[in-house]
C-alpha cells in the first residue's frame, strides 16, 4: 500500500475511534501518529483505560478523550460533530461472555452500530470504517450473529443524497488482543501451568495488530460505499501455536498441553468468506472485496462452478518455523517485557 495515499487520506483529518482504548484502538492510535491528522478522538466507556492512555500520550497535543458508549445515540451525535473519519471498533468480542449475556451483545454490536451509522449521517462524516470478524460468517454463536448483523446495518441500502460512505473490514484472530489465546498461553507458561487446548484439531486465522491496522488503512484508501474488505491471511493449528510459543519461552520441545473441551459457541474452524459470498467476491492484491447486496441488483447468481469458501483449514497451514517467525517478530518471546500495549508482566 502506498504510504502517500494513506497520508492523503489521513492528514489534516479529524478522526474518531470508537472503542479507542481497546487493543485495536490503542494500536491504530499509535499508528496514526505516523501521519498528521488534525485531531484523534478516543471514545470509550472505560475511564481507567482512558486515564492510562492520557498518561501514555501526555505529550501529544492532537488527542482528545471522550467518555461515551455506542449504545447512547445522543452522546455519539455530540462526539461526531466536526469529525471527518470514524473507525468503529467498539464491540463485545468475547464468545463466552456474549453466550452468557446475548442481549448485551445485541445492544452494543447491533444497536451500537445503528447509532454510529445514524450519528455519522447526522454529522456529515465523510467515512465510517467498521471492524468485523470471521465469526460473522456462517455464525454459530451470539458474538458472530451480532457482528453479522452489524455488517448488514453498516452496509445496508444507502439513504438518498447521503455524504457518508460506509465500509467494513473483516479479519481473524489478532495476536495479543484482549482475551486472545497467546496472552493466555504466556501467563500459563509463566505460572508453570499446562497450556489449555479446547480441541486438538482447532484452526484459526492469525494476524498481528499492525496487520489489522494495515487492512483498515487499505479500506480507508480504496474502500467505496458498501464495500466489505477481507484480507487473505494465514492460519494455524492452535496446538502448533501453543507448542511453538512455549518452546520459544522455555526451550522445551514437549511443554505439556491438556484438552479442556470445546466451549459453547466455539467453532472447530473459522470462515472468512463463505460460498455465498465467494461467487460475488473480487480478488485484489491479497484481499477479497465483497460488495454490499444493494450493489448487486441485476447480477446473475452463483453457478455450479462457484469457488469454495475460504476457511482456516482449507489453506496451507503455517509451519512451526513460520509460526516462530511470526511470534518473534511481534515480540512474544520476550520474557522480561512485552509490548506495553499488552500490559503483561513476566
Amino acid at each position: 500500500m502506498n504510504e502517500s495515499q494513506v497520508a492523503r487520506s489521513l492528514d489534516g483529518k479529524n478522526i474518531l475511534v470508537t472503542g479507542g482504548t481497546g487493543s485495536f484502538g490503542g494500536q491504530i492510535v499509535r499508528e496514526l501518529q505516523r501521519y498528521s491528522p488534525a485531531s484523534i478522538h478516543i471514545l470509550s466507556r472505560d475511564e481507567k483505560k482512558q486515564y492510562d492512555m492520557q498518561l501514555e500520550y501526555a505529550d501529544c497535543q492532537n488527542l482528545r478523550f471522550v467518555i461515551g458508549d455506542v449504545r447512547d445515540f445522543q452522546r455519539l451525535r455530540e462526539a461526531f460533530r466536526g469529525i471527518d473519519l470514524v473507525y468503529h471498533a467498539a464491540a463485545l468480542k468475547q464468545v463466552p461472555n456474549c453466550e452468557d449475556s446475548p442481549f448485551e451483545a445485541v445492544l452494543t454490536n447491533i444497536v451500537g452500530a445503528e447509532n454510529v451509522r445514524r450519528a455519522a449521517l447526522d454529522a456529515g462524516v465523510s467515512a465510517v470504517v467498521s471492524i468485523s470478524t470471521d465469526k460473522a460468517v456462517k455464525p454459530v454463536n451470539v458474538m458472530g450473529m451480532s457482528k453479522a448483523l452489524q455488517e448488514r446495518v453498516m452496509l445496508g441500502r444507502p439513504v438518498m443524497n447521503r455524504q457518508t460512505k460506509f465500509v467494513c473490514v473483516r479479519y481473524g484472530n489478532v495476536l495479543g488482543s484482549r482475551g486472545s489465546v497467546v496472552p493466555l498461553f504466556r501467563k500459563q507458561v509463566f505460572a508453570g501451568q499446562p497450556l489449555t487446548i479446547t480441541h486438538p484439531e482447532m484452526t484459526r486465522f492469525l494476524l498481528t495488530l499492525h496487520q489489522a491496522v494495515e487492512l483498515v488503512f487499505w479500506a480507508t484508501v480504496y474502500g467505496e460505499d458498501g464495500d466489505l474488505w477481507v484480507r487473505k491471511m494465514p492460519a494455524a493449528k492452535i496446538t502448533d501455536l501453543a507448542r511453538v510459543l512455549a518452546r520459544g519461552l522455555t526451550g522445551k520441545e514437549d511443554y505439556p498441553q491438556i484438552n479442556t473441551g470445546t466451549r459453547p459457541g466455539e467453532k472447530l474452524h473459522e470462515v472468512l468468506v463463505s460460498e455465498e459470498e465467494m461467487w460475488r467476491a473480487k480478488e485484489h492484491d491479497g484481499h477479497f472485496l465483497i460488495p454490499a447486496w444493494f450493489k448487486l441488483e441485476g447480477m446473475d447468481g452463483p453457478t455450479s462452478g462457484a469457488a469454495a469458501e475460504y476457511t482456516s483449514n482449507s489453506n496451507e497451514l503455517l509451519s512451526e518455523d513460520e509460526l516462530e517467525s511470526l511470534l518473534e517478530s511481534d515480540g512474544w518471546f520476550e520474557v522480561k517485557s512485552i509490548h506495553s500495549r499488552y500490559k503483561l508482566a513476566a
